[in-house]
């Protein structure tokens, strides 16, 4: 098992990625009132069927040619299952997929949130060719990074100029310091 929910995250998204989704929506909030940490994975790529939903959620199951077993998703589902949280996928062939991991904040099982800058900094300057909406919230404080937005302002200027890229990482870190607010996720 990943030992931090961001690596699992980097995992998902990834396959939103090889599943050539444009945009990416992550939605990582944690509610102390309802003691839960939920992570929404929402891509445009091509979808799943049925059958692949049913069945992705089993270690021997993969899509993959290099390997025979595909381990994120069944190990991303036991996280939150073993935190007394669910774990859900919906998907729709050409339309995209919606994977939504909820976590029980106070579960001596739940493993820590991770570095999410590092992760969303990662998928950012690594697939230019997708956006992302990231969404963070802590107990209703918020912040939200659209890459769209970036688009508007830099033009056909890389996410992975070194300027950009420390801007970009910077913007994720300072924001993150400021919804969290000295809690521990």
């Amino acid at each position: 098992m990943m030992p931090e929910i961001s690596l699992n995250i980097l995992d998902v998204a990834e396959n939103c990625v090889k599943a050539k989704a444009s945009l990416v929506e992550l939605t990582v909030r944690a509610d102390s009132g309802q003691n839960t940490l939920t992570v929404i994975i929402k891509d445009n790529g091509c979808g799943m069927s049925k059958e692949q939903v049913e069945a992705v959620t089993d270690p021997f199951f993969t899509t993959r040619t290099t390997r025979k077993v595909g381990l994120g998703v069944p190990f991303f589902k036991m996280a939150a299952e073993s935190s007394g949280g669910s774990f859900g996928i919906e998907s729709e062939l050409g339309v995209g997929t919606v994977v939504t991991a909820v976590f029980m904040l106070d579960s001596i099982d739940r493993m820590p949130l991770g570095d999410m800058v590092s992760t969303m900094h990662m998928l950012i300057t690594m697939n230019e060719h997708m956006d992302f909406v990231y969404n963070y919230s802590v107990d209703g404080r918020e912040f939200t990074l659209d890459t769209r937005q970036f688009r508007e302002v830099l033009g056909d200027v890389s996410f992975a100029e070194p300027e950009v890229s420390a801007y970009i990482r910077d913007f994720l870190k300072e924001n993150t310091a400021e919804v969290t607010e000295n809690v521990q996720l």
